[in-house]
């Protein structure tokens, strides 16, 4: 998986790379659909919602530019395989799943695994977790159609966010830093991810 779909498409950094092969992806993936944990999509986890594929989490991971000290505000827990690449490379993940079975499910694998770094609370993502703020990084996981105020608001002044942004169709992966209190785009990627929902809507 890591030389075939990740470092052939631009993935170069080392640590990132280590992290995507000590990850158990499998392990994350429901039984029904482990044959395809490996592959070069997407798959069904439940609920409506998808483990993006190898190369799209590498890719991200990579562009937060994580540094080992950081603390990573994650939107969209989803199975926690994201939220275990990250845990690799960091001192603090804190992730929020919209889905209490979800969370749940995410949390157990995290604990399995012994990634003692992870944090895992279900709720809005749109309200971020302030009471843990500020955060060095943060990395959506579904796409809004605008980056949430208060996401904005916990990160650190310099600090990346990595997010799709747009409607149901049509999305950009967006890298933006935090420059006087407004955030910036640094590159944009075609992609298409599941729509990010506000706590409220259920």
């Amino acid at each position: 998986m890591v030389a075939a779909q990740i470092r052939t498409r631009g993935v170069h950094d080392p640590r990132v790379l280590d992290a995507m092969t000590r990850v158990p992806r499998h392990l994350f993936i429901p039984d029904a659909s482990k044959t395809d944990a490996y592959g070069d999509f997407p798959v069904p986890i439940g609920f409506g919602q998808t483990i993006s594929q190898p190369y799209i989490v590498a890719y991200m991971t990579q562009a937060l530019k994580l540094e080992p000290a950081h603390r990573v505000l994650e939107i969209g827990a989803g199975c926690g395989y994201q939220t275990a690449v990250l845990a690799e490379l960091v001192a603090g993940v804190y992730s929020i799943e919209l889905i209490p079975e979800l969370a749940a499910r995410a949390h157990g694998m995290i604990d399995r695994l012994g990634y003692a770094n992870v944090h895992i609370r279900a709720g809005d993502g749109y309200e971020g977790w302030p009471e843990e703020a500020p955060f060095d990084r943060v990395l959506g996981a579904a796409a809004a159609d605008h980056v949430p105020a208060a996401l904005i608001d916990q990160l650190v002044e310099g600090g990346l966010i990595v997010m799709p942004i747009g409607g149901m169709f049509e999305q950009d992966l967006l890298v933006q830093r935090k420059t006087g209190g407004h955030v910036t785009t640094l590159t944009a990627l075609p992609v298409r991810f599941v729509p990010m929902v506000k706590g409220r809507e259920h």
